[in-house]
Protein backbone atom coordinates (compact mmCIF):
# COMPACT_ATOMS: atom_id res chain seq x y z
CA UNK A 1 0.00 0.00 0.00
CA UNK A 2 1.31 3.55 -0.73
CA UNK A 3 2.73 5.39 2.39
CA UNK A 4 1.64 8.86 3.69
CA UNK A 5 3.14 11.84 2.73
CA UNK A 6 5.30 13.47 5.61
CA UNK A 7 3.62 16.75 4.76
CA UNK A 8 0.15 16.50 5.15
CA UNK A 9 -2.42 18.20 3.49
CA UNK A 10 -4.44 19.70 5.76
CA UNK A 11 -7.87 21.33 5.06
CA UNK A 12 -10.05 23.26 7.68
CA UNK A 13 -13.83 22.25 6.91
CA UNK A 14 -16.74 23.84 8.09
CA UNK A 15 -19.27 21.51 9.89
CA UNK A 16 -22.17 23.80 8.87
CA UNK A 17 -21.28 22.83 5.36
CA UNK A 18 -23.56 19.61 4.81
CA UNK A 19 -21.06 18.05 2.19
CA UNK A 20 -18.22 18.96 4.27
CA UNK A 21 -20.27 17.73 7.85
CA UNK A 22 -21.21 14.24 5.53
CA UNK A 23 -17.12 14.05 4.65
CA UNK A 24 -16.78 14.20 8.56
CA UNK A 25 -19.51 11.10 9.01
CA UNK A 26 -18.34 9.17 6.59
CA UNK A 27 -14.66 9.08 7.97
CA UNK A 28 -16.51 8.46 11.35
CA UNK A 29 -18.25 5.49 10.42
CA UNK A 30 -15.61 4.12 8.63
CA UNK A 31 -13.71 4.10 11.84
CA UNK A 32 -16.39 2.92 13.74
CA UNK A 33 -17.38 0.04 11.64
CA UNK A 34 -13.97 -1.53 12.11
CA UNK A 35 -13.65 -0.76 15.56
CA UNK A 36 -16.80 -0.80 17.06
CA UNK A 37 -17.30 1.86 18.71
CA UNK A 38 -17.34 5.28 17.63
CA UNK A 39 -14.21 7.70 17.67
CA UNK A 40 -15.78 10.94 18.72
CA UNK A 41 -17.93 11.81 21.59
CA UNK A 42 -20.99 13.23 21.49
CA UNK A 43 -19.99 16.26 22.84
CA UNK A 44 -17.68 16.86 20.19
CA UNK A 45 -20.04 16.63 17.96
CA UNK A 46 -22.10 19.35 19.69
CA UNK A 47 -19.40 21.20 19.77
CA UNK A 48 -18.52 21.25 15.86
CA UNK A 49 -22.24 21.58 15.01
CA UNK A 50 -21.93 24.36 17.18
CA UNK A 51 -18.94 26.01 15.94
CA UNK A 52 -16.82 26.24 19.25
CA UNK A 53 -14.77 23.29 17.99
CA UNK A 54 -13.25 23.05 14.33
CA UNK A 55 -12.19 19.71 12.03
CA UNK A 56 -9.97 19.89 9.69
CA UNK A 57 -9.55 16.87 7.25
CA UNK A 58 -6.29 15.06 5.79
CA UNK A 59 -6.41 14.15 2.51
CA UNK A 60 -3.49 12.26 0.32
CA UNK A 61 -3.39 11.39 -3.52
CA UNK A 62 -3.55 7.87 -4.39
CA UNK A 63 -3.95 6.75 -7.79
CA UNK A 64 -4.22 10.19 -8.81
CA UNK A 65 -7.14 10.52 -6.49
CA UNK A 66 -7.61 12.85 -3.40
CA UNK A 67 -8.65 10.56 -0.71
CA UNK A 68 -10.23 11.91 2.82
CA UNK A 69 -7.16 9.72 5.25
CA UNK A 70 -7.97 11.45 8.71
CA UNK A 71 -9.92 13.63 10.49
CA UNK A 72 -8.59 16.38 12.95
CA UNK A 73 -10.94 18.14 15.51
CA UNK A 74 -9.67 20.82 17.73
CA UNK A 75 -10.84 23.06 20.63
CA UNK A 76 -10.06 24.37 23.85
CA UNK A 77 -7.40 22.82 23.41
CA UNK A 78 -8.74 18.96 22.93
CA UNK A 79 -7.67 16.70 20.22
CA UNK A 80 -9.19 14.00 19.17
CA UNK A 81 -7.84 11.90 15.80
CA UNK A 82 -9.51 10.06 13.39
CA UNK A 83 -7.40 7.48 10.62
CA UNK A 84 -9.64 5.82 8.44
CA UNK A 85 -9.13 2.06 8.45
CA UNK A 86 -7.21 1.79 4.77
CA UNK A 87 -4.93 4.52 5.71
CA UNK A 88 -3.45 2.79 8.96
CA UNK A 89 -0.02 2.15 9.63
CA UNK A 90 1.51 4.27 6.73
CA UNK A 91 2.74 7.02 9.09
CA UNK A 92 -0.86 8.81 8.76
CA UNK A 93 -1.24 9.27 12.74
CA UNK A 94 2.49 10.44 13.06
CA UNK A 95 2.70 12.89 10.37
CA UNK A 96 -0.33 14.56 11.35
CA UNK A 97 0.65 15.14 15.15
CA UNK A 98 4.32 16.54 13.93
CA UNK A 99 2.16 19.11 12.54
CA UNK A 100 -0.91 19.86 15.04
CA UNK A 101 1.49 19.60 17.85
CA UNK A 102 4.42 21.92 16.75
CA UNK A 103 2.94 25.44 18.52
CA UNK A 104 5.03 27.30 15.97
CA UNK A 105 3.56 25.57 12.78
CA UNK A 106 1.41 29.17 12.18
CA UNK A 107 -1.52 27.02 9.90
CA UNK A 108 -4.23 28.25 12.48
CA UNK A 109 -4.68 25.09 15.13
CA UNK A 110 -5.15 25.58 18.12
CA UNK A 111 -3.04 24.62 21.45
CA UNK A 112 -3.18 20.86 22.13
CA UNK A 113 -3.37 19.76 26.48
CA UNK A 114 -5.62 16.41 26.24
CA UNK A 115 -6.33 14.07 23.44
CA UNK A 116 -9.15 11.29 23.53
CA UNK A 117 -8.36 7.80 22.78
CA UNK A 118 -11.63 6.34 22.46
CA UNK A 119 -11.69 2.59 22.76
CA UNK A 120 -8.18 2.70 24.59
CA UNK A 121 -6.43 1.19 21.10
CA UNK A 122 -3.03 0.02 21.29
CA UNK A 123 -1.83 2.37 18.83
CA UNK A 124 -3.16 5.52 20.66
CA UNK A 125 -1.41 4.23 23.92
CA UNK A 126 1.77 4.05 21.54
CA UNK A 127 1.58 7.32 20.65
CA UNK A 128 0.22 9.12 23.78
CA UNK A 129 3.74 8.11 25.08
CA UNK A 130 6.07 9.19 22.18
CA UNK A 131 4.30 12.52 22.65
CA UNK A 132 4.32 13.05 26.06
CA UNK A 133 0.91 12.62 26.96
CA UNK A 134 -0.08 10.62 30.19
CA UNK A 135 -3.66 8.95 31.19
CA UNK A 136 -5.55 11.45 33.03
CA UNK A 137 -8.88 10.15 32.73
CA UNK A 138 -10.59 6.77 32.32
CA UNK A 139 -14.22 6.47 31.23
CA UNK A 140 -15.89 3.17 31.06
CA UNK A 141 -18.96 2.07 28.58
CA UNK A 142 -20.49 -0.82 30.66
CA UNK A 143 -23.37 -2.65 29.11
CA UNK A 144 -26.13 -4.67 30.34
CA UNK A 145 -28.42 -7.29 28.33
CA UNK A 146 -31.91 -6.09 28.87
CA UNK A 147 -33.40 -9.79 28.45
CA UNK A 148 -31.11 -11.40 30.08
CA UNK A 149 -31.53 -9.27 33.24
CA UNK A 150 -34.32 -10.16 35.57
CA UNK A 151 -37.11 -7.24 36.19
CA UNK A 152 -37.07 -5.71 40.07
CA UNK A 153 -39.48 -7.17 41.74
CA UNK A 154 -42.76 -5.06 42.19
CA UNK A 155 -42.48 -3.39 45.43
CA UNK A 156 -44.65 -4.73 48.08
CA UNK A 157 -45.81 -1.37 50.35
CA UNK A 158 -46.99 -2.63 53.57
CA UNK A 159 -50.32 -0.39 55.06
CA UNK A 160 -47.78 1.44 57.59
CA UNK A 161 -44.97 1.68 54.77
CA UNK A 162 -44.16 4.77 53.25
CA UNK A 163 -44.63 4.96 49.70
CA UNK A 164 -41.73 4.75 47.47
CA UNK A 165 -40.97 8.02 45.80
CA UNK A 166 -43.22 8.79 42.63
CA UNK A 167 -41.01 9.29 39.34
CA UNK A 168 -42.35 11.13 36.75
CA UNK A 169 -41.78 12.09 33.14
CA UNK A 170 -39.75 15.71 32.30
CA UNK A 171 -41.69 19.02 31.56
CA UNK A 172 -40.24 20.63 29.12
CA UNK A 173 -40.27 24.29 29.92
CA UNK A 174 -41.17 24.22 33.20
CA UNK A 175 -38.18 21.91 34.85
CA UNK A 176 -35.51 23.01 32.67
CA UNK A 177 -34.02 25.83 35.39
CA UNK A 178 -34.49 23.63 38.08
CA UNK A 179 -32.96 20.67 36.11
CA UNK A 180 -29.76 22.73 35.30
CA UNK A 181 -29.52 24.06 38.39
CA UNK A 182 -29.51 20.39 39.85
CA UNK A 183 -27.39 18.77 37.28
CA UNK A 184 -24.68 21.50 37.89
CA UNK A 185 -24.99 20.92 41.77
CA UNK A 186 -24.39 16.83 41.29
CA UNK A 187 -22.04 16.74 38.78
CA UNK A 188 -19.99 19.95 40.21
CA UNK A 189 -16.53 18.32 39.92
CA UNK A 190 -17.64 16.97 36.04
CA UNK A 191 -15.56 18.70 33.25
CA UNK A 192 -17.97 18.54 30.82
CA UNK A 193 -21.55 17.47 32.50
CA UNK A 194 -21.49 19.84 34.95
CA UNK A 195 -21.18 23.28 32.98
CA UNK A 196 -24.35 22.24 30.59
CA UNK A 197 -26.21 25.25 30.34
CA UNK A 198 -29.93 26.02 29.50
CA UNK A 199 -28.73 26.38 25.74
CA UNK A 200 -27.37 23.13 25.81
CA UNK A 201 -30.24 21.89 27.39
CA UNK A 202 -32.33 22.90 24.78
CA UNK A 203 -30.27 21.60 21.98
CA UNK A 204 -30.57 17.89 23.43
CA UNK A 205 -34.18 18.72 23.45
CA UNK A 206 -34.31 19.36 19.43
CA UNK A 207 -32.21 16.26 18.80
CA UNK A 208 -34.21 13.61 17.17
CA UNK A 209 -34.21 11.24 20.12
CA UNK A 210 -35.35 13.42 22.60
CA UNK A 211 -38.40 11.70 24.39
CA UNK A 212 -39.75 13.66 27.34
CA UNK A 213 -41.30 10.20 28.31
CA UNK A 214 -37.45 8.69 28.50
CA UNK A 215 -36.42 11.58 31.12
CA UNK A 216 -37.39 10.17 34.69
CA UNK A 217 -37.35 12.67 37.78
CA UNK A 218 -38.08 12.47 41.19
CA UNK A 219 -38.96 15.81 43.38
CA UNK A 220 -39.74 15.66 46.94
CA UNK A 221 -42.22 16.94 49.15
CA UNK A 222 -41.99 20.46 48.51
CA UNK A 223 -42.07 20.12 44.97
CA UNK A 224 -38.31 20.15 44.30
CA UNK A 225 -36.29 18.02 41.78
CA UNK A 226 -33.96 15.78 43.94
CA UNK A 227 -33.38 13.12 40.93
CA UNK A 228 -33.30 11.95 37.87
CA UNK A 229 -32.30 9.18 35.19
CA UNK A 230 -32.03 10.75 31.75
CA UNK A 231 -32.69 8.32 28.94
CA UNK A 232 -31.54 8.06 25.80
CA UNK A 233 -32.95 5.75 23.33
CA UNK A 234 -31.53 4.73 19.46
CA UNK A 235 -32.99 1.81 17.82
CA UNK A 236 -32.96 -1.25 20.13
CA UNK A 237 -29.94 0.33 22.32
CA UNK A 238 -31.36 2.54 25.21
CA UNK A 239 -28.57 4.61 26.72
CA UNK A 240 -28.69 5.97 30.73
CA UNK A 241 -27.52 9.39 29.49
CA UNK A 242 -27.24 10.81 32.56
CA UNK A 243 -28.42 9.73 36.34
CA UNK A 244 -28.30 12.08 39.31
CA UNK A 245 -29.40 12.33 42.81
CA UNK A 246 -29.51 15.70 45.15
CA UNK A 247 -26.45 15.06 47.75
CA UNK A 248 -29.46 15.56 50.43
CA UNK A 249 -30.85 12.33 49.31
CA UNK A 250 -28.48 10.51 48.63
CA UNK A 251 -27.71 7.29 50.48
CA UNK A 252 -31.42 6.43 50.22
CA UNK A 253 -31.54 4.30 47.49
CA UNK A 254 -32.97 6.93 45.21
CA UNK A 255 -30.04 5.92 42.56
CA UNK A 256 -30.66 2.11 42.60
CA UNK A 257 -34.63 3.03 42.32
CA UNK A 258 -34.13 5.58 39.28
CA UNK A 259 -31.99 2.57 37.89
CA UNK A 260 -34.64 0.09 37.85
CA UNK A 261 -36.86 2.65 36.70
CA UNK A 262 -35.10 3.76 33.82
CA UNK A 263 -34.10 0.08 32.62
CA UNK A 264 -38.08 -1.00 33.12
CA UNK A 265 -38.60 2.31 30.63
CA UNK A 266 -35.71 1.02 27.88
CA UNK A 267 -37.68 -2.87 28.60
CA UNK A 268 -41.06 -1.17 27.68
CA UNK A 269 -39.16 1.15 24.87
CA UNK A 270 -38.28 -2.61 23.35
CA UNK A 271 -34.24 -1.84 24.04
CA UNK A 272 -32.64 -5.20 23.89
CA UNK A 273 -29.28 -3.81 25.37
CA UNK A 274 -28.85 -0.93 28.00
CA UNK A 275 -25.62 1.12 28.06
CA UNK A 276 -23.87 4.20 30.17
CA UNK A 277 -20.50 6.01 30.79
CA UNK A 278 -18.90 6.41 34.28
CA UNK A 279 -15.95 7.50 34.97
CA UNK A 280 -13.59 4.41 36.55
CA UNK A 281 -13.13 6.01 39.55
CA UNK A 282 -16.78 6.58 40.33
CA UNK A 283 -16.46 3.86 42.72
CA UNK A 284 -20.41 3.89 43.96
CA UNK A 285 -21.74 4.54 41.18
CA UNK A 286 -19.64 1.74 39.23
CA UNK A 287 -20.26 -0.28 42.31
CA UNK A 288 -24.39 -0.03 41.69
CA UNK A 289 -24.66 -0.74 37.56
CA UNK A 290 -22.08 -3.62 38.30
CA UNK A 291 -24.51 -4.94 40.83
CA UNK A 292 -27.47 -4.27 38.41
CA UNK A 293 -25.36 -6.99 36.17
CA UNK A 294 -23.65 -4.12 33.69
CA UNK A 295 -20.11 -5.39 32.63
CA UNK A 296 -17.47 -3.87 30.36
CA UNK A 297 -17.47 -2.87 27.05
CA UNK A 298 -15.30 -0.18 26.00
CA UNK A 299 -12.69 1.99 27.64
CA UNK A 300 -11.93 5.72 26.52
CA UNK A 301 -9.07 7.43 27.94
CA UNK A 302 -7.89 11.06 28.02
CA UNK A 303 -5.11 11.66 27.75
CA UNK A 304 -2.77 14.98 29.37
CA UNK A 305 0.04 16.68 27.80
CA UNK A 306 2.92 16.30 29.96
CA UNK A 307 3.27 19.98 31.85
CA UNK A 308 -0.25 20.36 31.31
CA UNK A 309 -2.60 20.29 34.79
CA UNK A 310 -6.76 20.30 34.64
CA UNK A 311 -8.65 22.98 35.62
CA UNK A 312 -11.37 20.60 35.87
Amino acid sequence: MPSFSPQPRLNAISYADAASAARVQQLATAAEHVDGYAPLNEQALFDLAAGTRRAWIATADIDSVALDTALVVLGSGELDLVVHPDHRRQGVATALLNVVLDDANGGGLNAVSTAWAHGDHPGARALADRYQFDAARTLLQLRLGLGDAPEAPPSEVGPTEAPGPAIEAFRPGRDDADWVELNALVFADHPEQGSMTLSDLADRQHEPWFEAGDFLVVRDALGRLVGYNWLKVEADLGEIYVIGVHPDAAGQGLGRTLMQAGLARLRERGCRTAALYVEADSLGPVHLYRSLGFTDFTIDVQYRRRGEHSTG
